[in-house]
């Protein structure tokens, strides 16, 4: 680990100094927010430890991963051969899934969505979106209006720390809705059972996505987050991630975007390898598919 020495703190919280040291573990970052010098520079995404001083004072570290780069390759090869792997030995699952898509509803068998992926520094430094094609199994009748799903997570994200999602389904998959009349027979299983989710494994291969990671976004759900829900943007988004294999149906939508930072903050290839292993548990009691 390697300490830096911050170019900027900035405290704004509006509650009280007990309450901020307190909650801010769980918090991640929603009342205060750190500018190391090094994270401008680099971009990379970083721990923040607090101490307790005084009464009066909070000591935070900003601590970076010496392998955060190794690590990162590392993580891209796995992403790379598990692709290639799951592809090869899927094939026929594939294919029994595309016949049985085109013999339910016409339409065709992949179906392609913009998301929002990892964020890039601009020269200036600033932040910008990054967008790619993301695809699944189509699972709805084509040319499906959106505006009912577009609703559902204004409504979410606006009640965020609030309304839980049990409230407003029967499970806990933002991206997908309950007793939605744009699903046909065949897209009902392969949701429930996430093999709508294979072909986002071509996304892993191009390198868009991850294994694991925070669920891919969608430029409206983007265009309504709160500044510090942007800090999920800053690693590659994945197909299953920290939230799904937790699972807590009754939790509100910034506790998803809590977990989804807390990720970011504590990724590593262990984690990685846990969530991989506890995502064909979530799928097969019915919370991993997102």
């Amino acid at each position: 680990m390697r300490a830096w020495l911050f170019e900027e703190f900035v405290m704004a919280p509006l509650i009280p100094f007990h309450a901020l040291f307190m909650g801010t573990a769980y918090s991640r970052r929603q009342n205060w927010s750190v500018v190391p010098t090094v994270c401008s520079k680099f971009g990379v995404p970083m721990a923040t430890e607090l101490r307790h001083v005084n009464s009066a004072m909070i000591s935070a570290e900003a601590l970076d991963r010496d392998y955060y780069f190794l690590n990162e390759w590392v993580k891209r090869l796995m992403d790379v051969a598990v692709a290639v792997l799951l592809l090869l030995l899927l094939a026929p699952v594939f294919v029994l899934i595309a016949c049985a898509i085109k013999l339910d509803s016409p339409g065709p068998v992949i179906f392609k969505q913009e998301r929002v992926g990892r964020r890039r520094r601009r020269a200036d430094g600033t932040l910008e979106e990054t967008f790619f094609t993301f695809y699944k199994f189509r699972s709805m009748y084509s040319n499906s209006d959106d505006s009912i799903h577009r609703a559902f997570v204004k409504k979410l994200i606006e009640d965020g720390s609030e309304r839980k999602l049990a409230s407003l389904k029967r499970d806990n998959t933002i991206y997908k809705m309950d007793d939605d009349p744009r699903i046909t027979r065949v897209g009902r299983f392969i949701r429930k059972t996430s093999l709508d989710e294979l072909p986002q494994l071509w996304n892993v291969l191009a390198g868009h996505m991850s294994l694991v990671g925070p669920r891919p976004a969608l430029p409206y759900e983007v265009a309504l987050y709160k500044p510090w829900h942007k800090q999920r943007l800053d690693v590659m988004p994945g197909i299953t991630g920290l939230w799904q294999v937790t699972a807590r149906s009754s939790v509100p939508f910034d506790e998803i975007i809590k977990l989804d930072l807390d990720y970011v903050e504590r990724q590593s290839l262990l984690l990685d390898l846990k969530i991989l292993a506890l995502t064909p548990v979530a799928v097969i009691s019915g919370r991993g598919a997102a």
